[in-house]
């Protein structure tokens, strides 16, 4: 048991560690084409995740309450959705003005980026983390496939964000193995959330389906505020859609496929 949690929660993070070390493989910075397809495929695998992995598990653990069975998982998803709202306020913005001029705007810009996606990181390490708490819980709605198909399509998800921190500080001029290591740092909030999430369902096995809403909500505020926006801005928004598609089909398939 303990060896599969291990592996799930550490999958994710590895999925990052890889995606930092395009770095040191690709040009020093990313295509317009390339990152607007990154973009749009991982957004692509969390909107199906945060449906089949999490709101779909925490709706048919309530089946017994009738047609109120939607109410946990209703209060689950807007708390979450909240939670990222005020993360969103009190932190660095992602996204910044397009006519800002400056010789400091494009470090500004990808330090941003950075605090972005390390904050980003907690609500799908919490996902994780209260996946794996269902299974080692007894919750026969989560299979420990299921959470494993969870924990490899963040995983997926996570390489085009690796790449997406630490090409654009590469572009800037910091060093391969400096920009490496804060690709990796944004990922090292994941596993981290995803332990105490782990500890913390142990005494919350009743709200799991709370738990779970919370972190697709989360997810899920993500993908609408940051995400979309990012792939859909340019010429080459097409491109994004399309791996959006991709993405959603992608973890469609791993969860059906392995849960």
């Amino acid at each position: 048991m303990w060896f599969d949690i291990a592996e799930g929660v550490l999958l994710p993070f590895l999925g990052t560690s890889l995606g930092a070390a395009c770095v040191f493989f690709l040009k020093n910075r990313m295509s317009e084409r390339l990152e607007r397809a990154l973009t749009g495929f991982a957004a692509g695998i969390m909107v199906a995740a945060s449906f089949f992995s999490l709101l779909l598990p925490a709706l048919e653990q309530n089946e017994d309450m009738g047609r109120l069975a939607f109410v946990p998982s209703t209060i689950g998803f807007l708390i979450g959705m909240l939670f990222l709202l005020v993360l969103d306020v009190i932190t660095p913005h992602m996204h910044m003005d397009h006519n800002e001029e400056g010789p400091n705007v494009g470090l500004k810009k990808t330090t941003k980026l950075v605090l972005a996606v390390t904050l980003h990181n907690i609500p799908e390490g919490m996902a994780v983390g209260v996946v794996y708490a269902g299974w080692m819980y007894g919750n026969t709605q989560i299979s420990v496939m299921g959470a494993f198909a969870l924990s490899m399509g963040i995983a997926i998800q996570n390489f085009p964000e690796g790449a997406i921190v630490s090409m654009p500080l590469r572009a800037e001029g910091i060093p391969k193995k400096k920009t490496f290591l804060y690709g990796v740092l944004s990922g090292i909030v994941e596993p981290i959330a995803a332990v105490i999430t782990i500890f913390a369902a142990g005494v919350l096995v009743p709200v799991l389906p709370y738990l779970l809403s919370f972190a697709a909500g989360a997810m899920l505020y993500v993908v609408v505020e940051e995400l979309i926006p990012e792939m859909s801005e340019g010429k080459h928004s097409n491109i994004g859609t399309i791996c959006f598609a991709l993405g959603f089909v992608v973890m469609m398939a791993l969860d059906v496929g392995l849960g």
